[in-house]
């Protein structure tokens, strides 16, 4: 059910991911190939990414350009708090399936407003089903460097536990980590 792609183990996507935030460390402007000829291939083609990103919606966090990513390269999936449901779930379980991605990364960042309306604020109309889901990640916890790891670790679990219902899990090799996008700096420290 596998679709032709670039069937990379979840290490050498990691290390693509590490060596392309490496690369928008040192850049001026965005480096992943957006070409018309791109565009046009990944059309007649199809995309074949090699990792799947699941970040915030926050317009400071901008995956492909932090992995120095171009078109077609990455499956970015963004919402606020890079919080976890089933629609989230459904994408991360289509590009495993379909497009052969063996890695997801729960991609949260430093100063996040997610997590911060969590913690300071009062919850209103829908914006309370994210602020709750947050809540539930972080517990107890006050300092918001600390709340933002704990809601990304609280996102990898809920990755993990329901990939473990696939019977052929260890087939697939999918690998789920947390990281940390600095907005300070632009570095992504990845979790273990």
């Amino acid at each position: 059910m596998t679709h032709e792609a670039n069937n990379i183990s979840a290490d050498e996507a990691l290390m693509r991911l590490r060596e392309g935030n490496a690369r928008y460390l040192q850049a001026a402007n965005a480096a992943g190939d957006v070409s018309p000829a791109l565009r046009r291939a990944t059309f007649e083609h199809g995309q074949h990414p090699y990792a799947i990103v699941l970040a915030c919606s926050d317009s400071r966090v901008i995956p492909e350009a932090i992995f120095s990513a171009g078109i077609g390269e990455l499956f970015v999936i963004r919402v606020a708090g890079n919080v976890v449901d089933n629609h989230q779930l459904g994408s991360i379980e289509y590009a495993e399936d379909h497009l052969g991605c063996n890695l997801v990364v729960v991609l949260g960042h430093t100063a996040c407003g997610a997590v911060d309306a969590a913690l300071h604020h009062e919850p209103y109309g829908t914006v309370k089903f994210i602020t709750d889901e947050i809540a539930d990640a972080i517990g107890d916890e006050q300092d918001e460097a600390a709340a933002c790891l704990a809601n990304v670790a609280h996102s990898v679990r809920r990755v993990e536990e329901s990939r473990k219902v696939r019977a052929d899990e260890a087939e697939h090799g999918l690998c789920v980590v947390g990281a940390l996008y600095h907005t300070d700096t632009g570095e992504v420290e990845f979790l273990d």
